[in-house]
């Protein structure tokens, strides 16, 4: 193996390492990864990393090479095999581990695969992750000679799941695992919980047969909606691939996003741990802000990334924090980072013991208008630009808006937000009005701050 490596510019991106297999991600890139992380690893003191995978074609092979890039700078691989991206998280609380690597593609298409990190229990993402591009490319790599050892973590991992289901009200609940690794955990999880439940998917299919695992996308959640309705289910819960992101269904088959599950749970937190800081990105519906706020809370709007947003609650002490993306963080009575599995354990005791049905506290939210995310392409050396020239503006005409992750516009409508997407060469944009009326007026704002920037949004919007 060669004594440096170039990585494809497009991989090392700003919460992971990503690509197309056989395209702009290869096993070499793979065992690079293993090397340079490793190194960090060793250079810090440690000397132990856990690596998973999950259920891609190409993740077994993906994963060898990991290690053999860990053994080589001197460091011991603590090999937990396939399961969920949380799975790989808790094992390095769980082993103390120094650091731990994820093989998956998360969401993506199946031909996609790569790395998710963390070190020393933090996220190891932004900087960081560029820097094992440049020790790659000079070969500034350790030398040793590492150990392999196998460690099953699913029982301990499980306990931790079945005991945050606290009471034993049986509920109805349809489980999505979209062919991605939660398959691997939930015949087990679901055989413990009391209730009746649905499993969907649930074998591990690199190819993703049944459809894409996104449950953030609404076409992704056709299927769950179906089995609810024939079975006359309380609530429906999927997965993405990896199984830290979530999307609900409640019996309407009504869809409970991000912000939705976030204001929900922060009722039960809040209630024990009064004054606590939560947090959410910039997407998120002022009804969350407004709901923290009302229960005793102090809402804190950040940027949007999975990464920033672990450290920020490891900042503020944050038991709550979460994203429209599905990411949702638990530092209450857990470890402070994204587990899908163990969000929906949570969320199903908290509406157990509400003695509302999912639909009912739905509903005891205030109802919004708004847009989704909507992602319109714009270069990646032109999409910051673009934010800072509406930013300008905003300043200079003295609107009231924050600038914590692009612009985020108040108005008496309602709000709307452009922001530059820090993984793909897009433009997001997302308004929320109380009515369609005042929904028109706040599309038509956006578009009229980024027409002197020489952008125009989708035909759509």
């Amino acid at each position: 193996m060669t004594q440096k490596h170039e990585f494809h510019p497009s991989v090392l991106r700003e919460y992971d390492v990503r690509g197309i297999v056989g395209d702009t991600l290869s096993a070499a890139d793979a065992y690079a990864v293993g090397r340079s992380f490793g190194s960090v690893v060793r250079r810090g003191g440690g000397s132990r990393v856990a690596v998973g995978y999950d259920g891609r074609l190409t993740s077994v092979e993906m994963a060898e090479n990991v290690v053999r890039g860990l053994n080589d700078a001197g460091i011991n691989a603590l090999q937990i095999g396939r399961g969920p991206t949380p799975m790989l998280y808790f094992s390095v609380y769980n082993l103390k581990a120094d650091a731990g690597v994820m093989i998956t593609g998360s969401h993506n298409p199946s031909d996609y695969n790569g790395f998710k990190m963390m070190l020393g229990g933090k996220a190891f993402f932004g900087d960081q992750i560029q820097e094992l591009g440049t020790m790659a490319a000079a070969g500034d790599w350790a030398v040793g000679e590492g150990g392999i050892e196998d460690h099953d973590v699913r029982p301990d991992y499980l306990d931790e799941l079945v005991a945050a289901y606290t009471t034993d009200v049986p509920l109805s609940v349809a489980w999505d695992c979209g062919n991605g690794v939660a398959g691997d955990i939930l015949p087990d999880l679901i055989a413990r919980l009391p209730g009746r439940h649905v499993p969907l998917n649930e074998v591990v299919d690199g190819t993703f047969p049944a459809h894409h695992p996104d449950p953030t996308v609404a076409e992704d959640l056709v299927q769950l909606q179906a089995v609810v309705r024939a079975d006359g289910l309380a609530v429906g819960i999927g997965f993405d691939g990896d199984a830290d992101r979530i999307g609900v269904i409640d019996g309407q088959e009504r869809v409970l996003w991000g912000d939705h599950l976030l204001a929900l749970l922060a009722r039960d937190v809040l209630a024990e741990r009064p004054g606590s800081t939560i947090i959410a990105d910039v997407k998120a519906s002022q009804v969350l802000f407004d709901e923290v706020a009302r229960l005793g809370g102090e809402p804190l709007m950040y940027k949007t990334g999975h990464s920033l947003i672990k450290s920020k609650m490891a900042e503020t002490n944050s038991p709550l924090a979460g994203e429209m993306s599905g990411h949702i963080f638990f530092a209450d009575k857990y470890y402070g980072f994204d587990d899908a599995l163990y969000v929906a354990v949570r969320f199903l005791d908290s509406v157990a013991k509400s003695g509302q049905s999912v639909a009912a506290l739905r509903d005891s939210l205030p109802q919004m208008v708004n847009t989704p995310e909507v992602r319109f392409d714009c270069d990646d050396t032109r999409k910051f630009q673009v934010v800072d020239e509406v930013v300008a503006a905003l300043r200079a005409a003295g609107t009231d808006f924050s600038d914590v992750d692009g612009a985020r516009v108040s108005t008496p409508d309602g709000w709307w937000l452009l922001r530059a997407s820090n993984t793909q060469p897009v433009l997001v944009a997302r308004c929320e009005a109380s009515d369609e009326a005042g929904l028109e007026r706040l599309k038509t704002a956006v578009k009229e701050a980024l027409a002197p920037c020489g952008v125009t949004p989708p035909s759509n919007f």
